[in-house]
Parts: structure tokens; sequence; C-alpha cells
């Protein structure tokens, strides 16, 4: 068991070995309470998360300022670039360096891949990576991950069907390199037209981690623990024709999960793929595991502020 989280940053599931996640899961547990506000702490106090966030967020930003406000701590920061200098011209290099000065961490969301790997090394405060284009969103799978051990107790050998948007949908693509550090039978269910990209398939493979692909929902529900949905992103399409042929492709709802011993979880927003006759079934965990980004991300401001040697103790 590790004492102490080693990373600086948080960019990509990959640069986590399994004691990582784990440990940050653990200390998540611990700040529970806090994150219920049945106790106060001031662990951060005095410290500031400054934001940056170019795409849209509901429950990435808002749990991000929760868990730094719960533990004591202040946020700056812009949820769009019209309130920020960009608009006049600034670079994204030149915002989060002036940032930086203010800042004892920085939270980035862009629409590019690869942005908050490019602020990371060019700054001296931890950077975490709150969602990049369709490539990872890593704190959103430790929250996955810890809402999995929450129910079960485990995540080791799980059955798992990640079903929808496997293309484009950044959470899945952090979740599938994760699972496999647990020994999870996963199972892609998507159409041709969004199934899996290859290069992660292919990261799967050379790794050794068993996987199989599946257009038919109905063919794997009998047999998975976890239906993680996730919704098609009409915003990622270039083609909007596309999406409209394959938008309702899986569609949950109370009938098709009667019988069935599994929990249905999803990142969120949710357009239709989920009925709301759901919601109120012992299936539904999509609510909760909103609510569980924050002990989670309290765990990791909380690591990452407080181990950087810029700020010591």
């Amino acid at each position: 068991m590790i004492t102490i989280f080693n990373l600086k940053n948080v960019i990509s599931i990959n640069d986590f070995e399994k004691e990582d996640i784990n440990y940050i899961l653990d200390e998540a547990a611990k700040l529970e309470s806090v994150a219920k506000s049945q106790v106060s702490s001031n662990l951060l106090n005095g410290k500031i998360l400054g934001m940056m966030f170019f795409e849209p967020s509901t429950r990435t930003r808002l749990s991000f300022e929760t868990s730094m406000k719960r533990l004591g701590g202040e946020c700056i920061g812009f949820d769009n670039t019209t309130s920020s200098s960009i608009v006049k011209g600034e670079s994204i290099a030149d915002t989060a360096k002036m940032i930086e000065s203010y800042s004892d961490a920085l939270v980035i969301r862009h629409e590019l891949e690869g942005v908050s790997k490019f602020i990371s090394e060019i700054v001296d405060i931890p950077v975490i990576n709150a969602g990049d284009g369709a490539a990872q969103h890593p704190t959103q799978t430790l929250l996955d991950l810890y809402t999995m051990k929450k129910e079960f107790g485990h995540i080791e050998n799980l059955k798992v069907a990640l079903v929808g948007d496997l293309k484009y949908g950044r959470t899945v693509h952090s979740l599938a390199y994760a699972l496999g550090l647990y020994n999870v039978e996963m199972t892609f269910v998507a159409p041709k037209e969004l199934r899996m990209p290859r290069e992660i398939l292919e990261d799967l493979k050379k790794n050794n981690i068993k996987f199989t692909e599946n257009e038919n929902l109905n063919e794997v529900i009998d047999d998975i623990d976890v239906l993680y949905d996730t919704r098609i992103q009409k915003e990622r399409f270039p083609d909007l024709e596309e999406y409209l042929k394959i938008k309702d492709a899986y569609l949950i709802n109370h009938d098709m999960l009667k019988g069935k011993d599994l929990i249905v979880m999803h990142p969120l927003p949710r357009v239709n793929e989920i009925a709301y006759d759901v919601d109120n079934t012992k299936h539904n965990r999509y609510f909760q595991q909103a609510f569980n980004a924050v002990p989670v991300r309290m765990a990791i401001l909380k690591n990452l502020i407080l181990n950087n040697p810029k700020f010591p103790e």
C-alpha cells in the first residue's frame, strides 16, 4: 500500500498504477463525511483552485468547486471563453501562466486532445485534465471505479458492459484502460459506427486485457454486473445525418431491466438513452455516481496540492 500519491498531475488514466488508483479510492472513502457536510475540513484553507473550462460542464465544474470548498479552499477561473482575455486573442499558454500565478492547482477542460498535457509542461502547479476532446477524462474514471467499489465491495472480476458512444466518449476510453487493471470482464456494446477506437482495442490486446464486442445489448444484458451507458454525442459528429441514424441505438427502460441483477451507471448528462422510469428502480446508480465525484475529487485535490513541492506544508 502506498502512503503518498506520487503523481504531480492528473492528465491520463494511463499515468496511474493500480496502487495509485486504490490509494485515491481509499482517500475518497475517508473524506465522505466531509463531502456530505457531516464534518468540516480546513485541509486546503488558503489554497486556490484555478479553473479553465473551454467546453460546457455542469457536474465536473460544480463538483470540483464543491470539493475545493469542502476542504476549505477557494476557486477562481472561467467557464466560457467570453469572460476571459482569450476573446482578445490571448493564447491558452499565457492564460494558464497568468492563472498559475494566482493558484495552487489548475483544472482544464478543452475540446482539443492534448491541451492539458501541454499546459502541465509549462506551469509549476498541478494540472488536472477535466476532459480533452474525445480522448480522456481521468477523474471521471476514478469516480466511476469508486462507485463500483462502493456497490460491490471490490472491482476485481466484475462483468461490465460499456454501451453507446464508444468512439467519441472520452469517459469510456479512460474507463476501459482502468478496468483492465482489475481483471474485469469487459464487453463493448456499440453500433459499428461508434465502436471503441482501434488504437484503444490494440492497446488492450497488447496488454493482454480481455474484452468482447457486440452490437446487440440484449445478448449480454443477462450476464453483467454493471451497465455503463453513454450519450450519443451529437456535438462530436461531423455529419448530422450519421448522428440521426444511430442516436436511438440503445435506449434503456424499466422493462428491459426486469429480473436483471445489475446496476446502471451513466456519466451524465443523459438525453433520452435512459428512460425516467429507471430512476426509481434498484438499478439506478447514476445520481449516486454524480455525488461520488465530490469525495473522489477532494482526494485528488488534497493529495496534488499538499504534495506539491512548490507549496510545502
